[in-house]
């Protein structure tokens, strides 16, 4: 009589990114500090702040258990759920004194649809994208398909004139077509349109507000008192800083109320005042290792989808760090985009907790080998 050995079932944690998750945790950390001084009303707000970190941190753990190749039965559903939200709000929505509408009121909670939009169009577009990649003719009717969706997506973010967001939205759209290797005859075609279409945003799209964001960007001491007040009074903040900072909550600029909307657009400006230029450089560094990390995630997944999806949340994020900060020192227009993991925002922190929960997905499930891999 022979008994078996039984072996042991493989732990499924294993291969858990506990670099990433370390990271991003610490990078949300440093955040709710950083956002607990520069808010005035820490009753109302610090709340709703820690119970979107603790939300997103157990979605996050949750997405990361579910197998992301799931998303592609649910891709649609999910993309055409976001739309739907992204009509209600042009309907219901509510916005800034900017004329945009992109939050509306579920449940009692204000939630931002173009957020999970940016989520549902990266699990969509990693679809058609492997489709595209793997195939050895590229199939028109998916590059089609990948371009309308992407038409619709930016199209309803531009209904809601919320240039950010669709800035973020093209971004991505730019670096998925570079990876998936789409012939470049359609990137010229989609530059054409672009440059067609900015008469049209510039006249029907932007209000004079926002059009007065972009020539104060140009020129932000054209208008010190106005367009121009809140880069100039966030690059005094930085400034002051120094080295090394004045320390949590004595930031003369930003706890004077003297930056405008610093709990959430402008808050790498509190960043600069209190924790200084080390403080900017830890928080700038944690940003690039956190995205750097993801790509390694890419380059190692085990299917082209895994990888798309990566890059996708990594072009997503990378983009928003960029233009937060340099909006924030005055080197990028001001379009409100939020710093990941750090500004002010229930909806983008669950998003971007969402977002990293899919990689950390990708991760458990990755294999050794290259980009190109579709085993």
């Amino acid at each position: 009589m022979y008994f078996v050995e039984k072996s042991k079932p493989a732990n499924p944690y294993k291969r858990f990114d506990y670099l990433l998750f370390s990271l991003v945790m610490l990078l949300a950390a440093i955040g709710l500090v950083v956002f607990s001084s520069a808010v005035k009303d820490r009753t109302s707000l610090l709340k709703p702040q820690i119970l979107a970190l603790i939300m997103g941190i157990a979605l996050c753990l949750i997405l990361s258990a579910i197998d992301y190749k799931d998303l592609k039965v649910l891709s649609l559903f999910i993309f055409f759920g976001a739309m739907g939200l992204m009509v209600l709000v042009l309907f219901f929505g509510k916005g800034e004194d900017l004329g945009n509408k992109n939050w509306i009121n579920i449940a009692g909670m204000s939630v931002q649809p173009s957020e999970y939009a940016k989520i549902a169009y990266i699990i969509l577009a990693s679809v058609f994208l492997e489709r595209i990649k793997d195939s050895q003719e590229k199939n028109k009717s998916d590059i089609i398909k990948f371009l309308a969706y992407t038409c619709v997506a930016i199209g309803f973010v531009l209904l809601q004139k919320d240039l950010g967001t669709a800035m973020v939205f093209a971004f991505m759209f730019f670096l998925f077509i570079y990876m998936a290797g789409i012939p470049y005859r359609y990137i010229f075609i989609l530059l054409g349109a672009a440059g067609l279409s900015l008469p049209f945003i510039w006249v029907y799209v932007l209000n004079d507000k926002r059009k007065d964001r972009i020539l104060t960007f140009i020129s932000p001491e054209r208008d010190p008192q106005g367009g121009g007040y809140n880069v100039i009074k966030s690059k005094l903040a930085i400034g002051s800083g120094q080295l090394f900072g004045q320390g949590y909550g004595s930031g003369l600029q930003t706890q004077s109320g003297s930056v405008p909307v610093n709990e959430s657009d402008f808050i790498f400006s509190v960043v600069g005042e209190e924790l200084g230029f080390i403080g900017g450089c830890i928080i700038i560094l944690l940003g690039l290792v956190i995205l750097l990390r993801i790509i390694y995630i890419s380059k190692n997944s085990s299917d082209t989808y895994g990888s798309f999806l990566c890059v996708g949340v990594a072009g997503m994020m990378g983009f928003n760090f960029i233009e937060n900060i340099g909006m924030s020192i005055g080197l990028l227009p001001v379009t409100g985009l939020p710093l990941p993991f750090v500004s002010q925002g229930g909806t983008a922190m669950l998003a971007n907790f969402t977002a990293v929960g899919i990689v950390l997905s990708v991760s458990l499930r990755r294999k050794r080998g290259n980009f190109n891999s579709s085993q």
